[in-house]
């Protein structure tokens, strides 16, 4: 995992400029609403856990929150430029697209690092081996702006010099990673491209569902789906509390409630390097699109 220490764990004074930052918030803030988006990712289909993202952050803000949903990335990213939502819990891809204009908040930490991989799944049974196996595939995709779930497997087609109109008999996208696995489990994919940590989550939930899988292929390691704002309310009384609210998480029982639920360490401020590797892939792609 290409990262230093110092990337994962350089927080402390982050941290210590961040609760000057909260107490700020909490009274520039009082009695308005922090709207907060979310992708969706299998955490929508939790009541439970955005019971518990929601009241974690109403008490580490002190004020009103709204969590804000909807089906696609890209309605969340297209309501957070438009100045309509506060922050954002997005993804790589979205994030590099608009790097220009967005800024990080925080970045999660999963078994040590602020990284995860995508996954290519197919039916537990099946007899392939390689990607390449796949060739005529019905493949399913979980979102055209998904890193793990499109833009990785898009760009190993590229590099083998071919697309997924090509390769794949017929692609389709479910707007949503456990949906993958739903859809490989059940036949009605082949394959499909969907994100490791969510898959791995899901081993450990709903074993019975990731069990009618197998992990064909794993990427390299990659930023982690971040945290993210607009540049020019980056330094907003509210975005710094949220940064402050994220990156002390760990130090209360509520948010280490929080965290065990998600299955992460906690939030680190990370680098905007970390999303280089998946800028790249973005790139590539446009070039050859």
């Amino acid at each position: 995992m290409p990262v230093s220490r110092d990337m994962v764990l350089g927080r402390r004074s982050a941290v210590a400029a961040g609760l000057a930052a909260l107490a700020s918030g909490r009274r520039a803030g009082a009695g308005e609403p922090i709207r907060f988006g979310l992708t969706p990712v299998f955490v929508d289909s939790d009541l439970q856990l955005l019971s518990l993202l929601h009241d974690y952050l109403v008490a580490a803000l002190g004020a009103p929150v709204e969590l804000v949903h909807r089906r696609t990335y890209q309605e969340i990213t297209a309501l957070l430029l438009s100045d309509q939502i506060d922050a954002a819990w997005i993804c790589g891809f979205p994030y590099v697209r608009w790097r220009d204009r967005l800024s990080l908040v925080g970045v999660p930490v999963y078994l040590g690092h602020p990284l995860y991989q995508s996954y290519v799944i197919v039916g537990r049974d099946r007899a392939v081996g390689e990607f390449e196996d796949l060739k005529g595939d019905v493949h399913a995709f979980s979102d055209p702006d998904s890193n793990s779930g499109w833009l990785v497997t898009r760009h190993l087609l590229l590099e083998r010099g071919t697309s997924p109109a090509n390769f794949f008999s017929r692609t389709f996208f479910t707007y949503g990673h456990r949906n993958v696995v739903r859809a490989v489990a059940a036949g009605l994919a082949q394959s499909g491209s969907v994100d490791g940590y969510i898959w791995n989550v899901l081993a450990e939930r709903e074993p019975a569902l990731t069990g009618a899988t197998r992990i064909l292929r794993r990427s390299e390691w990659l930023g982690f789906p971040p945290v993210v704002t607009t540049t020019i309310r980056g330094d907003r009384p509210k975005v710094r509390a949220i940064a402050t609210a994220l990156l002390t998480m760990p130090a209360s029982e509520q948010g280490r409630a929080l965290l065990k639920m998600l299955e992460l360490d906690g939030f680190t401020p990370g680098q905007p390097a970390l999303f280089d590797p998946i800028d790249q892939m973005y790139r590539d792609v446009e070039a050859a699109s």
